[in-house]
């Protein structure tokens, strides 16, 4: 019998190695050193348990914890995270013997010309089986040890997959609240606008009593006001859209945001490093979870590639049986029996070729999606950091054009009331220091949203200001 066995191995595997053909994997993971990234890790960073902390403040902390503490997407990532823990348990088990026991009552009417003699011939009668019954399945071929591979790759991806959601939920957070503070310092903006129309439209009133101006610099006032009550509108209702947002961000009631009054003073714009050191994007949670991904996308084509090798299972029982449920536990009514099996689907009509030729597929695929996932978070913190430079530089300007123009808009507001000029020209300079005053709060609301931008592409990493690495992109304004 061993003999036997041996021989079938040996048989049976020259099969399954000449039956695989030339099936092989055609993508490539990417290979760091062709995008420049380095293994080594930096020291000095926040974590991504605090990166939004950068911002300095504490009522964004709170926002960003209450909603990493009840937002149903992170149940939901937790929730995937349990069913893969599970399925990990799962194919472990595939490696110990599976044992039952087994009790069974039977009324059968025999039948009279079957293989039992009289009387049980033609008799109905009672029968009972009471035994353990065992299975192993001998893993000859590494197929429950890729399977297991694959779920603990599925895992990986499961653990990483929490984190990319913890920085996802994180970053939307800190984008919102910045947006609010915007929108607020925009409001404060358009309000200081509204104002200043009020003062100019009384001035030019008195100035019409007087006879100094006509009924046309009067309509001209008096139709600044409602542009200016529009504007205000038109901001307080992105403010109550970006309230809700919020709330919902943070699961919360959809109120519940109403009362925050985020502003400027309390967010601080993070000097940018002079490097970024761009060995952290290795580190990122999306792209580890693919990485993840594809390894346990290799691991299942292991598994198909076994399926072309014989399967040894051994299963076993041993118990009582008898006919008579009373003389069940009889002296002689004892069995047992031990089976040994082999299984290998000889011809299967290109079965187990497909299924390798699809597992390899879907194994390209889980690669090139990590490449193109690499690729993108390349893309992006370049992105970030060439914005947050060109911000920079635009802040600078900004704020010199400004200075001046607020200097030629007092000149022309104090000529008017003088009577050394006209209102033409004081609504001119009105309407250029207006966008100086709106540029500036939105450069500045990009300021602060390109940071949390580099931090998430970072995946929840902000470089101290020394932070170096054998591979980074300078930062250096130019």
């Amino acid at each position: 019998m061993f003999r036997f066995t041996a021989l079938a191995l040996v048989i049976t595997s020259l099969w399954g190695c000449a039956t695989q053909g030339d099936l092989q994997t055609q993508v490539e993971p990417l290979a760091a050193e062709k995008l420049g990234l380095a293994t080594s890790s930096p020291t000095d960073l926040v974590g991504e348990d605090a990166w939004w902390r950068i911002l300095g403040d504490a009522q964004l902390d709170r926002l960003i914890e209450q909603g990493l503490a009840d937002s149903p997407s992170m149940q939901t990532a937790y929730a995937r995270l349990s069913r893969t823990e599970a399925a990990q348990v799962f194919a472990g088990a595939a490696f110990t013997p599976q044992v039952q026991a087994v009790a069974e009552a039977n009324r059968q009417r025999f039948s009279a010309d079957g293989f039992l003699p009289k009387p049980a011939a033609g008799a109905i009668l009672n029968s009972g089986t009471l035994q353990l019954e065992g299975s192993w399945e001998a893993d000859l071929f590494g197929r429950h040890r890729a399977e297991l591979q694959a779920a603990v790759g599925q895992h990986k991806a499961a653990v990483a997959d929490a984190q990319a959601a913890r920085v996802w939920l994180s970053s939307q957070v800190a984008r919102s609240y910045v947006q609010l503070a915007r929108l607020l310092a925009q409001r404060e903006v358009a309000a200081r606008t509204l104002a200043q129309r009020q003062e100019l439209l009384s001035l030019i009133r008195q100035r019409v009593q007087a006879g100094l101006d006509t009924v046309v610099e009067l309509k001209q006032g008096e139709g600044a006001l409602p542009d200016a009550r529009q504007q205000l509108e038109a901001i307080d209702e992105q403010v109550m859209v970006t309230r809700h947002a919020l709330a919902a961000l943070t699961a919360q009631p959809i109120q519940a945001a109403d009362s925050l009054k985020p502003s400027w003073p309390a967010l601080k714009a993070q000097a940018l490093p002079a490097q970024v050191p761009m060995n952290l994007l290795g580190q990122r949670a999306d792209v580890m979870a693919l990485r993840w991904r594809a390894e346990a996308a290799g691991a299942q084509s292991d598994a198909a590639r076994t399926l072309f090798y014989p399967n040894l299972n051994i299963s076993a029982y041993i118990g009582l049986n008898a006919i008579g449920l009373q003389r069940l536990f009889d002296p002689g009514t004892e069995q047992w029996g031990v089976m040994p099996a082999i299984d290998l689907p000889l011809f299967d009509g290109n079965r187990r070729r497909a299924r390798l030729q699809t597992q390899l597929a879907e194994q390209d695929a889980a690669v090139a999606s990590y490449n193109q996932a690499v690729l993108d978070a390349v893309r992006e913190v370049a992105d970030h950091i060439g914005s947050a430079q060109s911000i920079e530089r635009q802040q600078r300007e900004q704020a010199q054009a400004q200075q001046a123009l607020e200097g030629a808009y007092d000149v022309a507001l104090q000529r008017y009331k003088a009577g050394l000029g006209p209102y033409l020209t004081v609504l001119s300079a009105e309407a250029a220091v207006l966008q100086q005053r709106r540029l500036a709060v939105d450069l500045q609301g990009r300021a602060l949203d390109t940071r949390v931008g580099l931090a998430k592409a970072l995946g929840g990493h902000w470089p101290g200001a020394t932070a170096l690495a054998t591979s980074a992109v300078a930062t250096s304004n130019h």
